[in-house]
């Protein structure tokens, strides 16, 4: 058994599927069969059910799941601390949600690295379902999230909310369809409050999942859009884009979530926390 095996292992337990994980980790499909097979041989027991349709874990599996994320990250902790730069005490890792690294991941880092000078930091985007397990199996300490993270060592907080305001690219006041409006998603619960403050029939001709690719969409094009202020406001500052009068606001929680043990060994994690969330509340 290696390390490698034990990560193929998990990225096909994170996919559901042999052809997803082979993506995942950048080899062939065929190569992750191999590796399975040998683990299953070494085992003695068939750790997923694989057909056409993707894989599932079996009894066995579920039971070797932890053990190998605990195998991987006790690796990785210490690779961390082989590899800490020298000089520094420790490293901590952030994961953030690629949505939210503007205005909170950018600002955590800098409050941090400005009032602890002797620790290294390191951050990985992700989405929920990765950054939730990074932080369960330990290899990151921190993550800011649009949902909480849910563990046994898991602690989490509503760190900000997340303004979001319809910016256009011309002055204007609210209007009853705007048919170069593009919808950027930006969440459950702002689609309900959207559409319930937007009762229209229409349906945007374009839409983002990111908030980051509509705001440079709307740059460089007519248009209106919901986007955080965070990313909007220097742009209404230098008058590329201008806030629509008399139509409603949203916003969204924030979510910082740590791991006990984590703030247990750099307990000034708190007040970074806090002080990140003064910031930007």
């Amino acid at each position: 058994m290696n390390l490698v095996v034990l990560k193929t292992f998990l990225a096909v337990v994170q996919t559901g599927n042999l052809n997803k994980a082979a993506e995942l980790i950048n080899v062939t499909q065929s190569t992750v069969t191999a590796r399975l097979d040998a683990l299953d041989g070494e085992l003695g027991q068939a750790l997923l059910v694989r057909s056409r349709k993707g894989a599932q874990l079996t009894k066995a599996g579920f039971a070797f799941q932890r053990h190998a994320e605990l195998m991987v990250r006790t690796w990785e902790q210490g690779r961390k601390a082989v590899g800490l730069p020298s000089g520094f005490s420790g490293m901590v890792s952030l994961a953030c949600h690629p949505e939210l690294w503007v205005g909170f991941g950018d600002c955590w880092i800098d409050r941090a690295k400005a009032t602890h000078q002797d620790t290294a930091f390191e951050a990985w985007p992700g989405e929920h379902a990765d950054i939730s397990r990074w932080l369960n199996s330990g290899l990151v300490d921190v993550a800011i999230t649009l949902l909480p993270v849910s563990g046994d060592d898991i602690t989490f907080s509503e760190l900000s909310r997340d303004r979001l305001v319809q910016v256009s690219s011309e002055p204007r006041s609210a209007m009853k369809w705007d048919e170069n409006y593009i919808y950027v998603d930006l969440g459950a619960d702002f689609r309900r409050r959207h559409s319930l403050a937007w009762p229209t029939d229409n349906t945007a001709r374009t839409a983002f999942g990111s908030s980051g690719w509509a705001l440079a969409y709307l740059l460089r094009t007519d248009g209106s859009a919901y986007l955080p202020w965070r990313l909007s406001e220097p742009h209404v500052d230098a008058g590329q884009l201008h806030v629509v009068r008399d139509v409603p606001e949203f916003s969204r929680p924030v979510f910082i979530n740590s791991r006990d043990a984590s703030v247990q060994e750099y307990p000034w994690l708190a007040d970074v926390h806090q002080s990140v969330g003064a910031d930007t509340g």
